[in-house]
């Protein structure tokens, strides 16, 4: 229960903190529609009047915090100012992104409220002009303002409409359809298997929260919903003056949404300007690198540029696509004079990454023929803290091992230069793949790394666990012909590969009795799968005397 506090209590603080405030925000709304103010507008509407209003105050509050999270900027900043203070609290940035995903969650499910209950709204608001009954109170307050410049009511000025052309012909209707299609676009565009596979769709389409913003703030100029003025109300009891109703309307309910969505929208306009002048700064390419398991290696160098381990960038190439910009982990460790990265060809835009820079040809390229490339970064991730805890597991699938080629060669630098303030005693390296191809780009590090660490009378420092997910019957009887050699047929390492999954079981046992009284900081970056298995093993293995705090690349 311990662990299960440090590693998800400020989380759960978080969301039920947010959870509150929604709730919070729709019953005080509810209510609000509920006094005299409004009496006369629930004479047309009933409680649809509430229903309408609540939903649309929760959305003013979660519309004010969704582009926040997607700030890398400010959280960078935030990340460096509080992990000084508190790890915990600092790791909760790392989750920027799923806090950003139940933001939306939220949004379209006020959408979705809102709509309905204005649905109602406008039959109701038609039923009162089309039974044209003076001697009923719906009808004779629906004929208020048919003056000239006279305020109104009821918006559905005549019985010759209907609510679909008004719905259309109003700011508020014509707004309201604009931002709920633009939703619906960026919400289903933005699923795991759109995101995958047509990477460009998600891209564009989540560019749309412009045209969603600027329809969030005209949305209520159109003042739709009206109730009676204050002045009104000092001399006029609604309940007992229901026939008075003369100064309806004037200069009231005024459009209140663009004071909360103004504050988020100047941060994030300063956010873009910040990554445009970044990414304008001149990008070098020095080398490009083709690795086995068609990886491409692009080393590069940026005056001004300082990462720390495990940090991203975010990559574009305006010959490729002058819009798109893709995140990469960097490779590099802070002591290169250079950074790098290494990208896996999976898709098209990286294809043409590939072809522009030469990758798929044999001859050597001239570094000033290379199409200019921007970066904008780099930007924090939960990696950052790994020289923090004195006992470290990484863990990495496939590609995903990038952060933590960072890591070690950082490692392999403080090492030779005989870096006494390293707090890290031990790291247990763990890396999945389902090919022996993809061993190769790696497998130079983790030998220097191996012989390093030997020459030095340091080799219980690094752990290397390495499996072979998956594998050919030719490729198994090489592996039991070499199996006996001094170092490993794949990797070349004195620790051999092992075959198959881990058994995350004992190893966090295993872990957990060779460290006892200490916080052991577990970092993956890999699928969702694993890291629900990884996250589920933390809590189990956490005893009084060791703690599990689960890590995980999230961008």
């Amino acid at each position: 229960m311990g662990n299960f506090a440090a590693n998800e209590g400020l989380s759960i603080f978080v969301i039920l903190v947010w959870l509150g405030i929604n709730a919070f925000l729709f019953v005080h709304f509810y209510m609000a529609f509920l006094t005299d103010k409004w009496y006369y507008t629930r004479v047309l509407l009933g409680h649809a009047l509430s229903w309408a209003r609540a939903p649309a105050a929760c959305l003013n509050f979660n519309c004010m915090l969704i582009l926040l999270p997607v700030c890398r900027n400010l959280l960078s900043f935030l990340r460096g100012t509080i992990q000084c203070c508190s790890r915990t609290a600092a790791r909760q940035l790392d989750r920027n992104i799923t806090f950003h995903k139940l933001l939306a969650y939220m949004i379209a499910f006020h959408t979705a409220v809102h709509i309905v209950a204005h649905l109602f709204n406008f039959e109701y608001f038609m039923d009162a002009q089309l039974d044209r009954n003076s001697s009923l109170l719906p009808f004779v307050l629906s004929e208020i303002g048919t003056g000239d410049n006279a305020s109104f009511l009821n918006p559905i000025r005549t019985n010759e409409t209907n609510p679909t052309v008004v719905m259309f012909t109003t700011i508020a209707g014509l707004t309201g359809v604009v931002i709920t299609l633009a939703l619906i676009l960026i919400i289903t565009s933005s699923t795991e298997v759109i995101r995958r596979s047509y990477f460009e769709v998600f891209w564009f389409t989540h560019h749309l929260f412009v045209i969603f913003f600027i329809g969030l703030v005209f949305h209520g100029f159109g003042r739709i919903v009206r109730g009676q003025t204050s002045a009104s109300q000092k001399t006029n009891e609604p309940e007992t003056c229901a026939s008075q109703f003369e100064d309806w309307g004037r200069k009231e309910s005024r459009c209140a949404t663009w004071k909360w969505v103004v504050g988020p929208m100047f941060l994030y306009l300063c956010e873009r300007l910040v990554r445009f002048y970044r990414s304008h700064q001149k990008t070098v390419i020095t080398k490009v690198v083709m690795h086995p398991s068609n990886t491409l290696e692009l080393q590069m160098k940026k005056k001004g540029f300082s990462m720390e381990v495990g940090q991203y960038v975010f990559i574009q190439v305006p010959s490729i696509s002058r819009l798109e910009w893709h995140p990469f982990t960097l490779t590099s460790a802070p002591e290169d004079d250079f950074f790098s990265v290494h990208i896996r060809i999976v898709g098209d835009w990286t294809q043409a990454l590939l072809e522009a820079y030469g990758g798929d040809k044999d001859e050597t390229q001239e570094a000033w023929k290379l199409p200019k490339i921007a970066i904008d970064g780099p930007f924090g991730t939960a990696s950052e803290d790994v020289f923090r805890y004195e006992v470290v597991v990484l863990v990495g699938a496939g590609i995903g091992v990038t952060p933590f080629a960072s890591i070690l060669k950082s490692v392999w630098y403080k090492r030779i230069q005989n870096d006494q303030d390293v707090f890290t005693k031990k790291i247990y390296f763990y890396w999945l793949c389902p090919e022996t191809q993809a061993f190769e780009w790696f497998a130079d590090l983790l030998q220097s790394l191996e012989l390093q660490m030997t020459d030095k009378g340091m080799s219980d420092f690094l752990s290397n666990n390495i499996y072979l997910t998956r594998w050919k019957e030719t490729e198994a009887a090489n592996f039991r012909v070499h199996h006996e050699a001094e170092n490993d047929p794949i990797t070349g390492l004195k620790q051999k590969t092992l075959y198959g999954k881990p058994n995350w079981d004992n190893e966090f046992t295993n872990i957990a009795s060779n460290h006892p009284g200490t916080k052991v900081g577990v970092f993956l970056c890999g699928p969702p799968q694993l890291g629900k298995a990884l996250e589920k093993q933390c809590l189990s293995h956490s005893e009084a005397d060791v703690k599990f705090i689960f890590n995980t690349e999230n961008f």
